[in-house]
C-alpha cells in the first residue's frame, strides 16, 4: 500500500480522518473520542468506507462490454484503490480529486473527474461525490458509498452501550417491497427477489441476515434512515440522490455497512452493453452529477 498522509478535519463536535488513497473515510470520532466507524478487524474486513466508481458491485466474469469490445474491471471499480489529489483543504472541509489517466483509460476508456468533498458541521458529516464529464463522448457510470459504521455504536458518556441485538435500521418510509440477494459464487444479482425482512419501516438487525451476503434494495422508497438502538446513540443518515441501497456485514463483525448506491452488481447472466446495465447513468459531455450522503450523530447524551 502507498504511504500517504491522512487528512484530518474537525468541527469541534466531530473529527474525521480521510485517507487520500481511495478518498476513504477511516475514522469519525466525537469530542469524547468515541469512534463511529468500523474497527476494521482483519479477521472480518479491513475496509472502512470505499468509494465505488465507475461501477457498483461485481461484473459478469469481471468484464463489461462496450461498443462490441470487452474490458476487464474488478468489483466496485478502481476509485477505491486510486490515489486522489487534495484539491482543497480547510479546517472543517476537504476536497479530493481523481481524474482519468492512461491507467484508468486502459480499463475504462472515458474522460472523467471524480471529486469527493467531506465537510463537518457540528455533529454532521456531509459527503458529496461530483462526477464531471469533460470529454466529447457520453460517460456511462455508476456510483456508490460503502461506509462501515460501528455495530454496536459507542456508549454515551457515563452510560452503558446498547447491545448489538437492540440496534435497528429505521427507514423514513415503509419498505414492504422484496429485497434482492447476490449469488455467493459470482457476486452477481440473483433473479428471484426475496421477502423483505423489514417490519413496516424497521429492520431488526441480526448477523444471520447477512449469512447470504448483502441485503439489496433496487427499488427503495426511502431517502433517509436512522441506525442505532432506540433510546441510545443513533446515526441519522440521508442519501437524497441515490435510489438503491445495500446493507451488509461479515456475520459476527463489529460493523454494519449502510451503502447508498446508484447502480448495483450485474444481474446473473447479464451480457449487455455497459450502458444497458441497471442503474448506469449516461452523462452527456460537459455535464456533472452529484451524490450526497449526510451522517448526523444523535447522541444519547
Amino acid at each position: 500500500m502507498t504511504d500517504v498522509d491522512f487528512v484530518t478535519i474537525s468541527s469541534g463536535d466531530l473529527t474525521a480522518r480521510i485517507n487520500p488513497l481511495g478518498a476513504e473515510l477511516w475514522s469519525l470520532t466525537d469530542g469524547a473520542g468515541r469512534e463511529y466507524m468500523t474497527d476494521a478487524d482483519p479477521a472480518f474486513w479491513t475496509g472502512h468506507a470505499p468509494v465505488l466508481f465507475p461501477i457498483v458491485g461485481a461484473l459478469n466474469d469481471n468484464r463489461y462490454r462496450l461498443d462490441g469490445r470487452e474490458y476487464e474491471l474488478g468489483k466496485h471499480g478502481f476509485a477505491r484503490r486510486a490515489l486522489f489529489d487534495v484539491a482543497e483543504a480547510a479546517a472543517d472541509r476537504v476536497v479530493l480529486r481523481l481524474a482519468d489517466s492512461a491507467e484508468t483509460r486502459a480499463v475504462y476508456p472515458f474522460a472523467f473527474v471524480l471529486e469527493m468533498t467531506f465537510r463537518l458541521d457540528g455533529a454532521s458529516l456531509n459527503m458529496e461525490a461530483r462526477v464531471t464529464n469533460p470529454g466529447d463522448a457520453s460517460l456511462p457510470f455508476s456510483f456508490g458509498f460503502h461506509p462501515a459504521f460501528a455495530w454496536p455504536l459507542p456508549a454515551s458518556v457515563g452510560g452503558g452501550g446498547a447491545a448489538k441485538a437492540d440496534h435497528v435500521v429505521a427507514f423514513d418510509q415503509p419498505e414492504p417491497q422484496p429485497v434482492r440477494r447476490v449469488d455467493l459464487a459470482s457476486g452477481l444479482l440473483l433473479p428471484e427477489p426475496e421477502a423483505s425482512p423489514v417490519e413496516g419501516h424497521v429492520l431488526p438487525l441480526d448477523a444471520a441476515l447477512f449469512e447470504a451476503d448483502a441485503l439489496v434494495w433496487d427499488r427503495l422508497s426511502s431517502r433517509a434512515l436512522t441506525f442505532g438502538a432506540p433510546g441510545g446513540t443513533q446515526l441519522a443518515i440521508a442519501f437524497p440522490d441515490t435510489p438503491m441501497l445495500g446493507i451488509w456485514q461479515k456475520p459476527g463483525a463489529a460493523y454494519l455497512c449502510i451503502e447508498p448506491w446508484q447502480g448495483h452488481a450485474d444481474p446473473l447472466g447479464f451480457t449487455g452493453d455497459l450502458r444497458e446495465k441497471p442503474g448506469v447513468i449516461v452523462l452527456p459531455p460537459g455535464e456533472a452529477r452529484r451524490f450526497r450522503m449526510d451522517v448526523t450523530v444523535l447522541s444519547a447524551d
